[in-house]
């Protein structure tokens, strides 16, 4: 069983910037891919980005790449996601989630486990 607690969320101007960390439980951390997805009011839970458990690859969405950036480090059990050039489009509650022996995919479905999410609001 993997528990994951976000944290780094908050209120920011737009052109502003945030990092996103996730905390994971378990003794197998760097057996798991990461991702990071976000759900904006009325919208479906969207993927931003993954961070695969092997070769260490990165994917990301198109609408925040260049802007955004996933990392992971595998001695904290902590993924990150810095976030720059925030827009009030990136307003939403961003979820981290965890894949065991995942390559990082962009589908909700292949995500085992899943935190409780922290929230970003992002000002015009």
């Amino acid at each position: 069983q993997v528990q994951l607690v976000e944290s780094g969320g908050g209120l920011v101007q737009a052109g502003g910037s945030l990092r996103l960390s996730c905390a994971a439980s378990g003794r197998t951390f760097s057996s798991y891919a990461m991702a990071w997805f976000r759900r904006a009011p009325g919208k479906e839970r969207d993927f931003v980005a993954a961070v695969s458990w092997t070769s260490g690859n990165t994917y990301y969405a198109d609408f925040v790449k260049g802007r955004f950036t996933i990392s992971r480090d595998n001695a904290k059990n902590t993924v990150y996601l810095q976030m720059n050039s925030l827009k009030p489009d990136d307003t939403a509650v961003y979820i981290c989630a965890a894949d065991p022996f995942g390559s990082g995919s962009r589908y909700r479905g292949e995500y085992n486990y899943w935190g409780q999410g922290t929230q970003v609001t992002v000002s015009s």
